[in-house]
This record gives C-alpha cells, structure tokens and sequence, in this order.
C-alpha cells in the first residue's frame, strides 16, 4: 500500500517549494489557519502532565466532548467517549472492531477504504445523491444492503460524512432521516465522521445527523483538526453508545490500549477546555466557517466559469469539480482521466490536486477534489488578515491563487 493521497500530495508540495518551484497548493486537506492564541495558552498550562492517564481519555475531556454531543441534541454520558489520537486511529479501531462489509459513498475519504483493506476486509461503495455528497442514496444502499445478505456476507455498517469531504456539500435531512430507516431494517450500524460539523457555512442551514435520529446504533466521530486547525495537535473523541455499541466500544479501548496507550495528555486537557465551547472559539470558528464558505465559492467559480459542473460548497472547505463537459477539448491536453488531469494540473501549471479516483470514482471520470485553505497565506499575518475580511478572495495572494488556476485552465481548455 502507498503512502496515504491527501499526505502524499502534502509532502509532493512541500518538496517542490523546497526546490524554489511555485505551487498552488490545493491538494492537502488542512485547514490552514492559525491556533487560536488561547488554545497555545492552554496547551502550555497542562505541558507538564507527562502522565499516560486513561486510556479511554481523561475524564475531563471525556465529559466536554459529552457536554458538547449533548448541547446537539444528542444526549452522551462520559462513560459513552473514547479519546484518542486523532478522530482516524478511532475510526480504524471502530472498522476492526465491527468487522466487515462496511458500506461507503462514493466518493469518499481516501482513508475508510484503505483502513478497511489493511484490515484485510470488504468496503462496498454506493453512489450519493446528486449534490449530497457524504450519504450513500438511501434507495441504492438498500439494494446493495440486500445483495450482499442475499449473498451471504451481510454488511456490518454504513458509513456517513457530514458535511462532505471531498464534496464540500451537506446532505438533505430527509436523505439522512431516509438513510437511517435502511439502516434499522438491515440492522447496520451507521458510523457518523462529523470532523466537519460545526464549518457549515451558513450557520441558519438545517443540518441533521444520524445520531440525532437513530442515537443508539450510531458511533460519531470528531475532533478539532478542522475546526481548530489543530491537525498536528493529534486529539479526536469517539461516541459509542450504551447498549447495542457497548462491546464495540470496549473493543475499541481494547485496540487503543495496545496501539496509542492513551492520547497525549497536554492536549487532551486543551481539547477538553476547546470542547466546552468557550465564546473566543465559538467566534474564531464562525470567522473560520465563514472564511472557508467564501474562498471555496469563489473556487467553484473559477472552475465553473471554465465549464466545469460544480455542486455549490457548502460545509468543510473542499470542491469537486466535474470536468466531464470538457473531455473533448481536455483530450487536446492529453488528458482522458482523473489521475492524468490532476498531473496535467501539477507539472505543467504547478497547481496541487487530487484526483477523484483517489476517492473511489471511476478513473475514467474527469473530478478532482480541491482544497482551498492553503490560499489563505504562507504567514500567521496573512492568514489572519484572510480570517477578518469581509472579502477574503479579493485580497492579493488569494486572487494570485484564483487567477493562476484560471489562466492554467484556460491553457488546459483551446477553444
């Protein structure tokens, strides 16, 4: 197995700015934007706890991550939590803790098939819903669902992204409701990767998750990596209910006390005070949210204006431009598929992507999953000043960055 796309394409960046080449990067999904000064603060208030402490996690982030479930609609008792290092260690503990098949959209997380294929298990890929990316289409995963008890290896689980990475869309909350009355009739469990909950970018927008409808056979993930910007801080939380999950979530504190022991304590008791919500987060991430939302669009924009079919952003900070409308003239470039296209992309126009066949869609099919943080700025200055704009596309280094994958496109695209 390779080194993971999304790190692959980070460190590919890293080494060709190493080598004095441009690139705009927008391959690697980090959030790119400075810790906040508090969370440093708290981060060094708690640098000496050098203990390992609970497996499980310590109490005190265990209740904040419960307090934090529960201000959502979604009751959890501490007991319920499990911490470790990073929501992606949690979510492979989850897979091999129930086993396979494990139902996914497609396209999805480059991770969830790769962590299932290391675990020398079955993951089946449903299409979603047009603009819904995240949630496989209720009525084909009942199909599939079928075919596979019909065949005798029954799914274990179904697996959801809410908001989408790498769609940047929000599932309907009928499709979720719709999705989860499936799930209860092919009793799946349904794992629910909220990494991206709370970068919705229009803070009014209904937004339902499968917890909140089916609490008791859904197991939620997040952490502060997107939120935050807080991916190298390593901490996620794990909900496992009580009941029909108890043995899985034993499982999983079982797998962690043989791989990760216990998350690094230091961070744990920021995380902790990060997971009660203060209002300087709160704030920081609507500006965060609110930042993503406008940069993403203003993306879409450019590709959409080339003739790409793109599904409007509207959580995380991810697009997914179709390039399908442009095969023919593509084809004068070279390019026939989605690999091919994001190398077009990068050796000759020094533009950063992923190929949608690095999320599981057909090779032959023209996507690309675009991150847009890294054009915020090299620098904490620029990133702060693209934090506070009320604009942030129109500011210099942005629109550096929108004009280059214009201009790439355009030489990509002969009349």
């Amino acid at each position: 197995m390779l080194v993971s796309p999304t790190l692959a394409i980070n460190e590919e960046i890293a080494r060709r700015r190493a080598q004095g080449r441009p690139v705009v990067a927008l391959g690697f999904g980090e959030a790119s934007l400075p810790v906040h000064p508090l969370l440093v603060d708290q981060l060094a208030r708690h640098a000496a706890q050098g203990g390992y402490g609970e497996v499980a996690g310590a109490s005190r982030l265990r209740e904040a991550a419960a307090g934090y479930w529960s201000r959502r609609g979604v009751g959890t008792r501490a007991e319920e939590v499990v911490a470790g290092p990073g929501s992606k260690p949690l979510l492979y503990a989850v897979f091999e803790a129930l086993g396979g098949p494990v139902l996914l959209p497609r396209p999805s997380w480059v991770s969830y098939a790769a962590q299932n294929e290391i675990l020398g298990q079955r993951s089946v890929s449903v299409p979603t819903v047009e603009g819904e990316g995240g949630v496989p289409d209720p009525a084909r995963l009942d199909s599939v669902a079928r075919g596979l008890r019909d065949a005798g290896t029954p799914a274990t689980a179904v697996l959801v992204t809410i908001p989408d990475n790498p769609t940047g869309t929000v599932a309907a909350p009928a499709t979720v409701r719709e999705l989860c009355r499936v799930a209860e009739e092919h009793d799946l469990v349904v794992i629910s990767d909220e990494i991206y909950l709370d970068l919705v970018h229009d803070p009014d927008r209904e937004v339902l998750t499968p917890s909140q409808v089916v609490p008791g056979r859904t197991i939620t993930t997040t952490g502060l990596s997107k939120s935050l910007a807080l991916g190298g801080w390593r901490i996620g939380v794990a909900r496992i209910p009580d009941g029909l999950l108890s043995q899985v979530r034993g499982r999983v504190t079982s797998v962690a006390s043989e791989i990760w022991s216990a998350p690094a304590h230091p961070v744990q008791l920021a995380a902790a005070w990060a997971f009660a919500e203060p209002a300087d987060l709160t704030a920081h991430i609507a500006l965060s949210s609110r930042l993503h939302g406008r940069v993403a669009r203003a993306v879409a924009a450019v590709f959409r204006d080339a003739g790409a079919e793109v599904a409007e952003p509207s959580g995380a900070f991810y697009l997914y431009p179709d390039l399908e409308p442009l095969r023919d003239r593509l084809a004068g470039a070279g390019v026939t598929t989605s690999p091919g296209l994001a190398r077009v992309l990068l050796d000759e126009h020094g533009i950063a992507t992923l190929p949608g066949a690095a999320f599981g869609d057909a090779e032959d099919r023209l996507t690309l999953r675009v991150a847009t943080p890294m054009l915020y700025g090299p620098s904490d200055d620029q990133r702060w000043a693209a934090l506070e704009a009320e604009a942030p596309a129109e500011l210099p280094w942005i629109r550096e960055g929108l004009d280059t994958v214009r201009h790439a496109l355009d030489a990509m695209l002969p009349e």
